[in-house]
C-alpha cells in the first residue's frame, strides 16, 4: 500500500514520540533512585547528564562510519529503539550509582540511532519546505522528553517502576511504529558522513560558524531548563509539578515549535530565532524572583519559556545545511549536535553546583546568559541570509 508523505510524517512523529520517553525517564523519579543508588549531591546531576553525554558519543560514532546511510534508516531506528528499551528496563536492576548512571549513558547513546535517523528519512520524504515537517517532529520530541512528568503524575499512586517500565515499553512501542507502519521513502538521500579532516572547513565558514554559536547557546539553556524547571515547580510546594511540568515543557513546548517552523517559513530563520531567544531569555531571568510568591505568575512564565525555548531549534541546522558545502555537511552538522549536547552537560552541572550559592534566581539568570549571546551571533548572521535571499 503507497504511503502519503504527511502518513509517513504522522507516523514518525509517533515513533519518535515514543522513544525520547526514555531520555527523562529516570530524571523524574530521581528521588527514589537517589535512596537506591545512594546518590551524593555530586552524582545526581548525572542522572540526567549522562544521557546527552551518550547522545554525543552515540552521534559522533553514527555518523562517522555512516550507520544511516550504510543500512536502511527506519530499521536502524527500530533496532536502537529496541537497545534504548532494553537498557532503560536495566535500571530496574540496578543497584549503585555507578551502573544506573552508565545505563542512562547507553540510553543515550542508543537515542542517538532514534532521532538523528528519523531526522533523516523525514528530510527524504520532505525533500522541499520541509520546515514544517521538521518542526512537527521536533515537537514530538519535545513532548516525547516530557512524556515521563506526566506518568509520573498519573502512576503517582504506583512505584517509581512503573515510570520506567512504561517508557521501556513505548520505545519497544515506537520501534514497531518506525519498522512496519513507515514506508521507505520514495527517494534515497546522499551519504553524509562526518570527518575530523573537515572540520577546518566548517569552522573557516563564518555564517555556518555564526548560526552554530546561535545553537551553543540555545542549547546551554535549553536541557538544563528541561532537567531543573521540574525541580524547581516542586520546590514551589502549591503547583502540581508534574503536570505542570508536562504542560510546560511538552504540551507549550511542542506548540512552540510547529509556530517556530510555520514563522520561520514567513519572517526568515534569523528573525525567528532571535525572537524565541529574546522571549526564553527574558523567562529565564524572571522566573526565580517570582518563585514562591505567585503560582500564577509563575504557571504563566512556565509555559511561555517552554514554548519559546524550543521553537527555534530547528532553524540552526536549517541554516547550517544552507550555507555549508555539499562535501562537509555531515560534519558540519554532527560537529553542531555535537558541540550542542556536550554543552549541555556543563549547564546541567553548573545549575546543580550553583544553586544552592545562588538560588534560582541566579541560577536561572545564568540560563539566560546561554539565550543571549545566541541572539547576538544570530543577529550577525541575519546579514548573510539576507544576501543569500537577495540572490535567489
Amino acid at each position: 500500500m503507497k504511503q502519503s508523505k504527511w502518513g509517513a510524517l504522522s507516523w514518525i512523529s509517533a515513533a519518535v514520540l515514543f522513544a525520547l520517553s526514555l531520555w527523562f525517564s529516570a530524571s523524574v523519579v530521581i528521588d527514589e533512585l537517589t535512596e537506591r543508588w545512594g546518590l551524593g549531591e555530586t552524582a545526581k546531576p548525572w542522572v540526567s547528564a549522562a544521557v546527552p553525554a551518550g547522545f554525543t558519543a552515540g552521534a559522533l560514532a553514527s555518523s562517522y562510519f555512516g550507520l544511516a546511510d550504510r543500512f536502511n534508516a527506519r530499521k536502524l531506528f527500530a533496532i536502537c529503539a529496541l537497545a534504548g528499551a532494553l537498557i532503560n528496563s536495566l535500571i530496574l536492576l540496578a543497584d549503585s550509582a555507578f551502573y544506573g548512571v552508565a545505563l542512562r549513558f547507553l540510553t543515550g547513546a542508543a537515542l542517538a540511532g532514534v532521532y538523528p535517523t528519523a531526522v533523516k528519512v523525514l528530510t527524504l520524504w520532505f525533500p522541499k519546505r520541509r520546515g514544517f515537517a521538521i518542526g512537527i517532529v521536533i515537537g514530538a520530541l519535545t513532548m516525547g522528553s516530557a512524556l515521563p512528568h506526566l506518568l509520573a503524575w498519573i502512576a503517582s499512586g504506583l512505584k517509581w517502576q512503573a515510570v520506567i517500565s512504561i517508557s521501556s515499553g513505548l520505545a519497544v512501542l515506537a520501534a514497531a511504529i518506525m519498522s512496519i507502519l513507515v514506508k521507505d521513502p520514495p527517494q534515497k538521500g546522499t551519504a553524509s558522513v562526518f570527518s575530523f579532516n573537515m572540520i577546518g572547513k566548517v569552522l573557516r565558514n563564518k555564517p555556518v560558524m555564526l548560526a552554530n554559536y546561535g545553537y551553543f547557546g540555545h542549547m546551554w539553556e535549553l536541557y538544563a531548563m528541561w532537567t531543573w524547571l521540574p525541580v524547581f515547580l516542586a520546590a514551589g510546594g502549591s503547583i502540581p509539578s508534574s503536570l505542570l511540568s508536562f504542560t510546560a515543557i511538552g504540551l507549550a513546548g511542542a506548540a512552540g515549535c510547529v509556530a517556530g517552523g510555520i514563522l520561520a517559513d514567513k519572517i526568515g530563520r534569523a528573525r525567528l530565532t532571535i525572537w524565541a531567544m529574546g522571549i526564553s531569555a527574558a523567562c529565564s531571568i524572571s522566573i526565580g524572583f517570582v518563585f514562591g510568591r505567585s503560582a500564577v505568575l509563575t504557571v504563566i512564565l512556565a509555559l511561555i519559556w517552554g514554548a519559546a525555548v524550543i521553537a527555534d531549534s530547528a532553524q540552526f541546522s536549517a541554516a547550517v545545511s544552507e550555507f555549508a558545502e555539499s562535501e562537509y555537511m555531515g560534519t558540519a552538522l554532527t560537529f553542531q549536535m555535537s558541540i550542542g549536547f556536550l554543552i549541555t552537560i556543563l549547564s546541567i552541572n553548573l545549575v546543580s553546583f550553583l544553586q544552592p550559592y545562588m538560588g534560582w534566581e541566579g541560577v536561572f539568570i545564568l540560563l539566560g546568559l546561554g539565550p543571549i549571546l545566541g541572539i547576538v551571533s544570530m543577529a550577525r548572521f541575519s546579514r548573510y541570509e539576507k544576501d543569500r535571499l537577495q540572490e535567489e
